[in-house]
């Protein structure tokens, strides 16, 4: 082989070491040659690989696939293993396991990594992880996030054949030399200075001082550009601690607009960015994009949006796996209701804006115009048939708070308070400080009290599977229903109306 390597073109050693770009045609012939010669093979003889192998939707093309990464990445080795899925399902998959050689400050480090194969690949991207030893730490970062799961584009963007797993180890490597992923843990007798600088390049300055890449940043990414999206990052910015707040446009939607204007005006801690990737590790993800369509019927509208979330929401659950999504996109109670399904996350981790500013301007006239010091909260649709209750307790009570039953004394009051606010639209400024007071709840885990969107079967005697604003305490693991409560005829019967007209929606749609 070493003589084959010297008489060859600089171009062909370059491919044949495994660091050059696409071979030329007469480059794969003199290849093909050497391949003959010397066979290098995967090895996919062995019993387990191949009883998960013949499982493989396209197991023919995936055997093709594999020889052709063990012919460049020979380091790569296949083996079988039980992959959990974010909704607790688990698969026996074939995995391939092997070091990236990464070439930082002039020395080369390999770079323990592993990737999942679906049974759908090749025409699936794989899920990509570090395999970091005892004496390493992970650096969270852009393409990697704390659990050592890598995102990059070329998953964000898969297309089989275009896309290989041969090119994405490729764009890993380049990746993965400017910003390594995986520092040496420190050792109190540590004298090796690229050990050091590797273990100094794994901490961020801030204004707090050091903080390390394993740790999880406040970090808030809002999908969806327009009017609403650039409230909703400005009043984040405003209203909650972040470290930082990622801006995408989404190609699709009607919401577009306003990044433009934030890239010539940049500012501190916000990232712009049109790469879904860049949400990677968020703790929030705000969902505020709207679909195109020239569709008239309501339904047909409401598809569209749908249609738009089943190409975003799995990819941004698996850029961010541990976040809290909340949705703003219009229908906000059947758009929640459609993240939560498309994202296989618990429905206490996917919730809507809903009636959190109709139900914090309800308090506010209670408050100040009427005296009355009492939280309250309007549930149900976002619709006319909205309903106001109040809690049992006052606004400064640390005693836990309660929807109050419906009394004779309530109900002029909460009557008088719902009837001033009527006129007050949901203009996008109002909505996005909305929603930057839920951010801050979840960021915090304030364990304040906010009608948000969320999934009400059980509550209150509803037995359908829908999504409507209720009372619910929301900090840093999501949102927890509080208890339901006896309503008067009036309210019961619009909030069953509710019920009825989102659950005929939702029968109408294609999830």
């Amino acid at each position: 082989m070493e003589a084959a390597c010297s008489s060859t073109p600089g171009s062909l050693r370059k491919f044949l070491n495994y660091q050059g770009c696409e071979a030329s045609w007469s480059e794969k012939k003199v290849r093909r040659r050497l391949v003959l010669e010397n066979p290098r093979e995967m090895d996919l003889q062995s019993e387990a690989i191949q009883r998960v192998l013949s499982k493989y939707k396209f197991h023919d093309v995936a055997v093709e696939e594999l020889q052709k990464i063990h012919r460049i990445f020979p380091e790569m080795k296949p083996t079988t293993g039980t992959y959990t899925f974010s909704d607790n399902t688990q698969r026996d998959l074939l995995k391939l396991i092997g070091n990236l050689p990464v070439q930082y400050e002039g020395r080369t480090y390999n770079l323990p990594i592993q990737l999942w194969l679906t049974n759908s690949f090749p025409f699936t991207p794989p899920i990509c992880l570090l395999r970091p030893t005892a004496d390493m730490v992970i650096r969270e970062g852009k393409h990697v996030d704390s659990s050592g799961r890598i995102y990059l584009p070329g998953l964000h963007n898969w297309d089989h054949p275009k896309s290989s797993v041969v090119v994405l180890l490729r764009e890993m490597i380049s990746k993965f030399e400017e910003d390594p992923p995986l520092s040496a843990k420190a050792t109190r007798n540590s004298s090796d200075p690229h050990e050091l600088l590797t273990l100094v390049s794994s901490l961020r300055l801030s204004d707090g001082g050091v903080r390390h890449h394993d740790q999880q940043l406040n970090k808030v990414s809002v999908i969806g550009g327009g009017d609403l999206g650039m409230a909703s990052v400005m009043s984040v910015l405003a209203k909650c601690k972040v470290d930082q707040v990622v801006f995408i446009d989404v190609a699709e939607s009607s919401t577009k607009g306003g990044s433009t204007d934030l890239e010539i005006f940049s500012l501190p801690k916000v990232e712009v960015s049109r790469d879904m990737s860049a949400s990677a590790g968020s703790r929030v993800v705000i969902l505020t994009a709207n679909s195109w369509t020239s569709e008239q019927s309501y339904t047909a509208v409401v598809q569209a949006n749908v249609d738009l979330y089943r190409g975003i929401v799995p990819n941004l659950v698996r850029l961010s796996p541990a976040a809290i999504f909340v949705v703003a996109s219009q229908p906000v109670d059947i758009m929640t209701h459609v993240a939560w399904r498309q994202s296989g996350l618990p429905p206490t981790r996917v919730i809507g804006a809903g009636c959190n500013l109709d139900s914090e301007r309800l308090s506010y006239i209670l408050d100040i115009n009427l005296n009355t010091h009492k939280q309250a909260w309007v549930i149900g649709e976002m619709s006319d048939n909205k309903v106001p209750v109040m809690s049992n307790t006052g606004l400064s009570a640390s005693v836990k708070s309660e929807i109050a039953g419906r009394s004779s004394a309530t109900k002029p009051l909460l009557d008088r308070a719902f009837d001033m606010m009527k006129n007050r639209g949901q203009r996008s400024w109002s909505v996005g400080l909305s929603i930057a007071d839920i951010t801050n709840s979840i960021l915090t885990d304030q364990k304040k009290i906010h009608s948000i969107s969320t999934l009400a079967q059980g509550w209150g005697g509803i037995g359908s599977e829908v999504f409507v604003s209720l009372p619910c305490v929301l900090g840093a693991n999501g949102s927890t229903r509080l208890a339901g409560t006896s309503l008067g005829p009036e309210e019961d019967s619009k909030l069953m109306d509710s019920v009825g007209s989102l659950s005929n929606l939702m029968s109408q749609i294609r999830i």
